[in-house]
C-alpha cells in the first residue's frame, strides 16, 4: 500500500509564491488566508468593559489602545483567516461571512472547534474525542457527525480561537 503523502505539503508546493502566504485555500464550507501581522493599528479601547445593562459613561474610559493583531493573533507564522461558506454550524453561531482566526500551532482538545483534512477536503467542525473514537461533530441537525476512522486521510489541521461577525 502506498504511503498517503500529507496533502497540505503537497498544497504548499504548488501555490505560487506571489499569492503565498496570503491567499491559502478554497473549499465548500471555508475560504483559507494566512494572517498578515505586518501592520498595527492602534483602535481606542475602553478598558472598562461595556455594561450590557445600564448605561455607563464609556468615553471617561477611552485611555487606551488595542491593536487587534497583537491581540487575537498569539502564533503569527501559524494564524491563519477563513471566511465561512457552509451551514454545518450554524447552532454554534457560525454563519456563512464569519471570519474565523485559526491558530495551527495548537492541539485540538475534546469539544474544540477546529479546521480538519479529512479525505481530500478542509472541513469546519467540533471534534468529539471519547472512549468509542473520534467524532467531527457539525453543529446543525440537517448534517451527520463523521466518526474517524484509519481508512480515513485525517488530520487536524488548526483550532479555531475567534469568530468575528459583521453585526450590520
Amino acid at each position: 500500500m502506498p504511503k498517503k503523502i500529507s496533502y497540505l505539503k503537497t498544497f504548499q508546493l504548488i501555490i505560487p509564491k506571489a499569492m503565498y502566504p496570503r491567499y491559502f485555500h478554497e473549499t465548500k464550507e471555508l475560504e483559507i488566508f494566512s494572517a498578515d501581522v505586518s501592520t498595527e493599528l492602534a483602535l481606542p479601547f475602553v478598558t472598562a468593559g461595556i455594561s450590557a445593562g445600564f448605561p455607563s459613561p464609556a468615553e471617561d474610559y477611552l485611555q487606551e489602545t488595542i491593536d487587534l493583531n497583537k491581540e487575537i493573533v498569539k502564533n503569527p507564522t501559524s494564524t491563519f483567516y477563513a471566511k465561512v461558506k457552509g451551514l454545518s454550524m450554524i447552532d454554534a453561531g457560525i454563519f456563512p461571512n464569519d471570519i474565523l482566526v485559526i491558530d495551527r500551532s495548537l492541539s485540538a482538545k475534546d469539544n474544540d472547534i477546529i479546521v480538519s483534512y479529512i479525505d481530500g477536503e478542509f472541513v469546519l467542525k467540533r471534534i468529539k474525542i471519547d472512549k468509542t473514537g473520534i467524532y467531527l461533530m457539525p453543529e446543525n441537525e440537517k448534517y451527520k457527525p463523521i466518526l474517524i476512522t484509519e481508512a480515513n486521510d485525517f488530520l487536524v489541521w488548526g483550532v479555531v480561537t475567534y469568530i468575528f461577525k459583521k453585526a450590520r
